[in-house]
């Protein structure tokens, strides 16, 4: 991978330069975007394919560093994670476009994201397209509505770049009404919300166990099929620890 030599940039810096002095007066036009130049530090950089000059999402890349370099994807946020861009008003224009970028693309990322920007009303069947593209060629698949929040998804990606995957699971709660609740929607069909409705009317797990079917059947949002799945499943027998330790020990008669 070749960089940008000082000269080559202090270069471009100057043609965008003198392309916003000419349009300062008109104020219709975009003004050019000056690239942010990054010296030695590529791995705490975002890297943008040199086809991504113009796009309107790189002047919003505030948060990190964001250097142009000669890769394949449009971005690489990361070891292993890069990124194509596109834009619906061109795939409109281009259907053909992204699926020769991901042809050349192939296998070479351990995770390939399709940041697709929403630029047009009609875009229903266009995703769902992209859709079933991003499943059939294991590609992550963000949506953007705007230059803003696509500039905010590369950002987000690079900054999780060296993040385990467990700081953003969910901490499981040793609270008894969170043990209950776990206790009780392991039952199929029953949710957080009835597991609520139980403890609220029976006062706790032995009640709710040892409630009738026409008790039950009082509830809220409890019909036959909720009431005979819970009634099935609090009538079953326990195992013990000892059983467990020692599947041989069972009865053939459990």
């Amino acid at each position: 991978m070749s960089d940008i030599d000082d000269e080559e940039f202090e270069q471009l810096g100057l043609t965008a330069l003198e392309q916003v002095e000419k349009t300062t007066t008109s104020g219709n036009r975009p003004q050019p975007i000056i690239p942010q130049k990054v010296s030695r530090v590529t791995a705490h950089a975002i890297l943008v394919n040199y086809r991504q000059k113009g796009n309107p999402l790189l002047p919003n890349v505030r948060n990190v560093p964001w250097e142009y370099a000669e890769i394949v994807p449009d971005f690489v946020m990361g070891n292993g994670i890069c990124s194509l861009f596109l834009s619906l008003k061109y795939h409109h224009l281009h259907p053909e476009y992204i699926y020769g970028r991901i042809s050349r693309l192939g296998k070479a990322y351990n995770l390939r994201v399709m940041l697709v920007l929403v630029d047009v009303e009609n875009h229903q069947a266009s995703i769902q397209e992209l859709v079933k593209t991003s499943i059939v060629n294991q590609y992550t698949l963000v949506l953007a509505w705007s230059s803003e929040e696509a500039a905010r998804y590369l950002e987000t990606y690079k900054a999780y770049e060296h993040v385990t995957p467990t700081s953003i699971m969910e901490k499981p709660s040793m609270d008894y009404l969170s043990q209950v609740q776990t206790c009780l929607t392991s039952v199929r069909g029953i949710n957080k919300s009835d597991s609520l409705t139980l403890l609220s009317q029976f006062g706790s797990l032995k009640g709710a166990l040892s409630a009738s079917r026409e008790e039950l059947e009082q509830l809220e949002g409890w019909g036959p099929t909720k009431v005979n799945r819970f009634l099935e499943a609090s009538q079953q027998p326990f195992m013990s620890r000892s059983v467990i330790k020692n599947p041989g020990s069972l009865s053939k008669d459990i």
